[in-house]
């Protein structure tokens, strides 16, 4: 009898403990979120542009993407979305999935953090109506990496995801073409507390409705892009839309051209970071 007791006093005290354990892998990731921003933002002579980061309306970061490639390639990986308000800080994260493959000979299993960068609303609103499929339901590039560009990248952003990679604590652009992005409801239900909580909830709430974890990643990325000038993509028009009806000309912002020349981007980085 004591036996049986025993037993049934450890099945209920495990089944009691899987949403702690739920919860603190979700703050592990968002843990390990928080450190890709970190670095990228430590490097910003080999990490996203700031006249990129200054056009966010939404930001995804997805760490440790494994890829796995015997011929074919598959990519997997779970992170966080984050839109930008309108007093340019960052809301709080809803958890995301990314899936994808790629052609070409290849073998090996690798792990590296992805960045998605979107200049528009119409991409968020496509992950949180079910499925957004990147270069098919958005426009799709691979990221600029520094503070000038080559002649060959796309230098005015005329894409509505831009996507990065880090292997090895360098960054740069990576083909993500035909992956899938997708609202991961399971996670944002645990590390929130309530099934029923929606991405619309998550990124219209406070931040004291958040914990811990979160709020280190939020308050990490507003630092540091509130620096720059605000020129978030806030809703599903195109960039050069909503440029033609503002005064502002971000384009002009930053010297693209002579690499030489003195421009806006020379005093962005000789501010302490």
């Amino acid at each position: 009898m004591r036996i049986r007791l025993h037993s049934a006093l450890i099945l209920l005290s495990l089944i009691l403990t899987v949403p702690a354990s739920a919860a603190t892998k979700q703050e592990k990731k968002v843990a390990d979120a928080t450190d890709v921003i970190d670095q990228l933002l430590r490097i910003p002579e080999q990490s996203i542009p700031p006249s990129l980061l200054s056009r966010a309306y939404a930001i995804a970061v997805i760490p440790n993407v494994v890829k796995i490639g015997f011929g074919l390639g598959v990519r997997r990986g779970k992170g966080i979305l984050v839109v930008r308000r309108e007093d340019n800080s960052w809301s709080n994260p809803a958890f995301v999935n990314l899936t994808g493959g790629s052609v070409g000979f290849q073998i090996g299993v690798q792990s590296t953090d992805i960045i998605l960068v979107f200049k528009t609303r119409s991409g968020v609103e496509g992950i949180e109506n079910g499925k957004l499929t990147l270069g098919a339901d958005a426009s799709i590039a691979a990221g600029p990496v520094g503070r000038h560009t080559s002649a060959s990248t796309d230098l005015r952003f005329k894409a509505e995801v831009y996507s990065y990679s880090r292997a090895r604590g360098l960054f740069a652009g990576v083909s993500l073409e035909g992956a899938g992005v997708t609202m991961d409801r399971k996670s944002n239900a645990a590390f929130y507390g309530t099934p029923s909580i929606t991405p619309e909830q998550i990124f219209k709430s406070s931040g004291n409705d958040a914990p811990q974890a979160a709020n280190n990643f939020v308050q990490l990325l507003t630092a540091q892009t509130r620096r720059l000038p605000m020129q978030p993509g806030m809703n599903a028009n195109t960039a050069s839309a909503r440029n033609s009806s503002s005064p502002q000309t971000p384009v002009r912002t930053y010297g693209i051209g002579d690499p030489d020349a003195p421009s806006a981007d020379d005093d962005f980085y000789a501010q302490d970071f």
